[in-house]
């Protein structure tokens, strides 16, 4: 069983992850986190880092390799932002889920998560989300606007995470029956 989660930076991607993790039982692959990591590493805020991977792709297709990779073994959730792309474009079979959120809300969430005002977190979010655009659309041509990959579009702005984690649940025990 493969279920892939994608959205923007506070849409909730990881709180629908865990709980299907837990009501499946299976691994989180959370994208996200080891870019994070990655920017850490490096000593750079998400967005410093975010600018050097538009200069250096390199970035993105290591941290997308090895998110394949794990993704081919199966059995797991991988969680980020081309999940559902980086699974289509190797075939695999996967739930694919999109989880869109109001652009307000998605800041609340990531200015709560990151310690900044709102109105960093909304800056920081369409700086961010620019430069993603750009290098998904530079270096892979990925549009991440076009939704057709997606299984299911759920959104997440008012509607509880233990619901939407619910309707992956339901929609991975019927693509997948007896896993």
């Amino acid at each position: 069983m493969l279920i892939t989660i994608s959205g923007l930076p506070g849409s909730g991607t990881t709180t629908v992850s865990r709980l299907v993790g837990e009501a499946l039982g299976l691994p989180v692959v959370p994208g996200g986190e080891v870019f994070r990591q990655m920017a850490a590493e490096a000593g750079m805020t998400l967005a410093e880092f975010g600018r050097h991977a538009q200069a250096n792709p390199e970035i993105d297709r290591a941290l997308d390799a090895r998110l394949t990779d794990r993704a081919r073994a199966g059995s797991c959730i991988v969680e980020s932002r081309l999940a559902g792309w980086l699974a289509t474009r190797a075939g695999l079979d996967a739930v694919r889920v999109w989880v869109r959120c109001d652009d307000e809300e998605r800041a609340r969430r990531v200015g709560g998560r990151d310690g900044r005002t709102l109105s960093q977190a909304i800056a920081d979010n369409v700086e961010r989300e620019a430069l993603e655009r750009a290098r998904y659309r530079d270096f892979y041509e990925i549009d991440l606007t076009d939704l057709s990959v997606y299984d299911l579009v759920l959104d997440s702005t008012s509607a509880p995470p233990d619901s939407l984690a619910a309707k992956v649940v339901a929609a991975a025990r019927d693509r997948f029956p007896g896993e």
